[in-house]
């Protein structure tokens, strides 16, 4: 029996993420790779790309740093879609090589690598840099509350989508473990990273995963297309998640999506319980997140 190239069983950091990357890659070379940015730390932020359909659609995770389950979850994904599609199999019922015909889907797994390693490793070895990180944390050596980047930065409340509203929402003083937006919207290369590898493609539908709740956000200030709630009850369908229609939120990925594309994007939040969710829920998440993915993957109705 061949291992898998991904892990469920141990924390997905960079270095569980580098390896799988490197795995699939030589596995799957249909598998398509592309470098789109560097994190604070200079980590490669990447995006993997399957499927020759001319329907572009693109699934991200792991911008909240104690959320690194998400980058596992899409890990999973990509390679049980590659395994189905080498051996012509299916996947949650469904015979994947057809919708890969139809479908290109890019994956941009780990898009705060620095943060998942300070979560799951603690301080990084540069004496500055740990310095810094231990202040911005009031002293604590346990980063499992950290949800932003290397500068302290909330990743998610990075996009120019009513960026000023967030920022006085979040009232944040400066750098910390959350909710500080910076300075000015795009200021943090990873968020530089992701917006311009969106803005150069055609994305028709996009998912960002976060965790937790179990819902499902699909709204942006009524600029979304009509056809976003009806995307969003199919994936309730398919997983029991919840659509909301969330208000006074701005800045997220998936708002700045919606307004400058008019595309249907979604906010899941995935599982229940406190972040960093436990690694003993990653068999139900995953069951109920893919089958999300794989909905996505399918034609408009």
């Amino acid at each position: 029996m061949v291992t898998r190239a991904v892990n469920p069983g141990e924390p997905f950091g960079w270095k569980e993420y580098e390896a799988a990357a490197a795995s699939l890659l030589e596995r799957y070379p249909f598998i398509q790779y592309e470098k789109i940015g560097r994190s604070v730390l200079d980590r490669e932020l990447g995006a993997f790309q399957i499927g020759r359909g001319s329907r572009e659609i693109h699934y991200s995770g792991g911008m909240h740093a104690n959320e690194w389950i998400t980058s596992l979850v899409l890990m999973a994904f990509l390679e049980e879609l590659a395994e189905a599609e080498a051996q012509d199999g299916q996947l949650h019922g469904v015979q994947v090589r057809p919708l890969l015909n139809n479908v290109s889907l890019w994956i941009t797994p780990q898009m705060n690598p620095d943060g998942a390693e300070l979560v799951i490793r603690g301080l990084p070895a540069e004496p500055a840099v740990a310095e810094r990180l231990l202040e911005w944390n009031g002293g604590r050596t346990d980063f499992q509350s950290w949800k932003a980047n290397a500068n302290g930065i909330d990743l998610n409340d990075q996009f120019p989508a009513h960026w000023e509203k967030e920022k006085a929402r979040r009232d944040a003083a400066g750098p910390g473990p959350r909710d500080y937006t910076g300075d000015a919207p795009l200021t943090e290369p990873e968020a530089v990273a992701l917006a311009r590898f969106t803005a150069a493609r055609s994305f028709q539908l996009l998912i960002a995963l976060h965790t937790q709740g179990r819902e499902i956000y699909w709204n942006y200030r009524d600029l979304e297309p009509a056809e976003s709630i009806v995307w969003a009850e199919r994936f309730r369908k398919a997983s029991g998640y919840i659509p909301v229609k969330l208000e006074g939120s701005d800045a997220g990925y998936k708002d700045w999506f919606i307004q400058e594309f008019g595309k249907p994007g979604f906010t899941v939040e995935a599982g229940f319980g406190v972040n960093p969710l436990p690694l003993c829920h990653f068999a139900t998440i995953y069951q109920e997140v893919s089958a999300i993915m794989l909905e996505g993957m399918k034609e408009r109705h």
